[in-house]
């Protein structure tokens, strides 16, 4: 009875399919043969002797077309429910390692559909920002990279694709223009003597660009500008420096575009 049961049918709520370059499998993945063989067992336990006359045709549906909203299947290539989770039935916190993964992934996936513009964003609040600033675009064309530049964008390259958007806030955006490639807090701090010279360059007094230095956070940089109504300007030079900054990394490689939003997720400015 070890090939008990002989067919396990998925019915509604379970993903169906995967939109991807890659076959391999990961932690982000369901795992069905671990799956599978949890259902059998249990099916096993509970058919008891049953089984000794006939087999079973098991369909198993759950409620996860609404459920997978909620999820980062789509990104994912799965599409159409929820994956059942098959290693151990526990679900861990992801890793720093497996948050990477689902950047490159996410980006593969719409390389694989035929999407030639990515937009990266560094969270939640970029992303929704972004989203209708370029309503246009496809669900799948926004990646949240969070920290990860270097892998966002190299991957980007590897795929071809043509066109780059990026969100972000004043903190990123100096990692960016500053060359962190990965632009954690704990990485490297802030350079607010560069902060500090983008903003005489966007009109600061000197009181107020020997305040930045002395600062501590890019966003005071950002509240200082806004008090001397140069707000608009010091973000565009900021953008406009991780341009370049970028620019230099990957000449020709793509184009980029830059959108800037405050901290209620409001436009401040664009570089194309």
């Amino acid at each position: 009875m070890e090939s008990f049961p002989r067919s396990i049918r998925g019915s509604r709520g379970f993903d169906s399919s995967r939109i991807t370059r890659s076959n391999s499998r990961n932690s982000l993945f369901t795992d069905r043969t671990t799956s599978r063989r949890n259902i059998r067992d249990n099916a096993r336990l509970a058919a008891g002797s049953f089984l000794d006359r006939q087999g079973l045709l098991l369909t198993i549906s759950v409620p996860g077309q609404a459920m997978a909203k909620k999820t980062l299947n789509a990104r994912l290539g799965i599409l159409g429910g929820i994956s059942i989770l098959g290693a151990t039935g526990i679900v861990h916190p992801w890793s720093t390692a497996a948050f990477r993964a689902s950047v490159v992934q996410g980006i593969e996936v719409a390389a694989a559909q035929g999407q030639n513009v990515i937009v990266l964003t560094t969270g939640g609040r970029t992303e929704r920002f972004a989203m209708e600033e370029l309503s246009h675009l496809a669900p799948v064309c926004f990646v949240q990279m969070g920290d990860f530049l270097r892998p966002a964008l190299d991957t980007v390259v590897e795929q071809g694709i043509s066109h780059v958007v990026i969100g972000a806030m004043v903190g990123k955006l100096a990692k960016m223009a500053q060359g962190e490639t990965i632009t954690h807090a704990n990485r490297n701090p802030v350079d607010m003597h560069g902060l500090a010279e983008i903003a005489v360059m966007a009109g600061a007094p000197v009181a107020a660009r020997d305040a930045i230095r002395e600062g501590r956070m890019a966003r005071y940089a950002g509240e200082r500008m806004d008090a001397l109504g140069l707000g608009e300007i010091f973000h565009h030079a900021l953008a406009r420096r991780v341009v370049e900054t970028l620019a230099g990394r990957y000449p020709g490689r793509f184009t980029l575009q830059v959108l800037v939003c405050d901290f209620e997720g409001r436009k401040i400015t664009e570089v194309v």
